[in-house]
């Protein structure tokens, strides 16, 4: 029987890859998003839409579609971004943030608990400006402060779910051309997808909570 994979943010860049990826590999895929594009109903997945992963409305919408379905790889990417600096602050937006990209995750996993069976995997799409040693230029306060906030929930749950043998990885995808960064990034969302699917391949109980690059690298807390 073929493997299932959920992947949230699946409308475009990478979470649109690794809907792309999966199914090439043959797993069924569970596109969740808030809206589908053309791109993504037509890639013969089965997709899930009106999910805003910070919402109470999304996520028992996400949960009854996955129903009684067990799953063995949930990719927990939806994720916003936004730059505030010092002079220049929306505490709203910084709110907002956590929300999606903290929160969120944790909402997901939580809800969908029940469905991950013995030996499934759980990846968190975070980003090295969650690092805080590797803070160097400042600002970017809600998206730094909010991928933190996700690697100490990653962790943990990497703790709380090991005598389940679920494991997590925490992962950063590289500087990725997407429209959340206006596409200056260096490396595809494609080539980040394969990458990130790598790493969670490569994922075992007694790697658990680790905080990789998606070239392989761990990466400092």
């Amino acid at each position: 029987m073929s493997q299932t994979v959920v992947v949230t943010g699946a409308n475009k860049g990478i979470g649109f890859e690794f809907c792309a990826y999966y199914k090439q590999k043959g797993l069924n895929v569970i596109a969740v998003c808030r809206s589908a594009s053309e791109a993504l109903q037509g890639l013969g997945v089965e997709v899930v839409e009106d999910v805003d992963v910070s919402s109470d409305h999304g996520i028992d919408r996400l949960k009854l579609a996955i129903g009684e379905r067990s799953i063995d790889i949930l990719i927990n990417n939806a994720g916003i971004f936004s730059n505030q600096s010092f002079n220049d602050m929306d505490f709203e937006e910084i709110s907002r943030q956590f929300e999606v990209n903290a929160v969120g995750p944790l909402k997901v996993t939580h809800a969908l608990d029940n469905a991950l069976k013995r030996g499934a995997k759980v990846a968190l799409v975070t980003s090295r400006m969650g690092s805080i040693s590797d803070n160097t230029s400042g600002a970017y306060y809600g998206y730094r402060m909010s991928k933190a906030a996700l690697n100490a929930a990653g962790k943990s749950l990497a703790n709380d779910l090991k005598p389940r043998g679920v494991a997590i990885a925490i992962l950063h995808p590289g500087f990725v051309q997407t429209s959340m960064v206006g596409y200056a990034g260096d490396i595809s969302p494609a080539t980040a997808a394969e990458r990130l699917a790598q790493r969670i391949t490569a994922l075992t109980i007694e790697t658990t909570g680790t905080f990789w690059h998606s070239n392989g690298d761990v990466l400092p807390w």
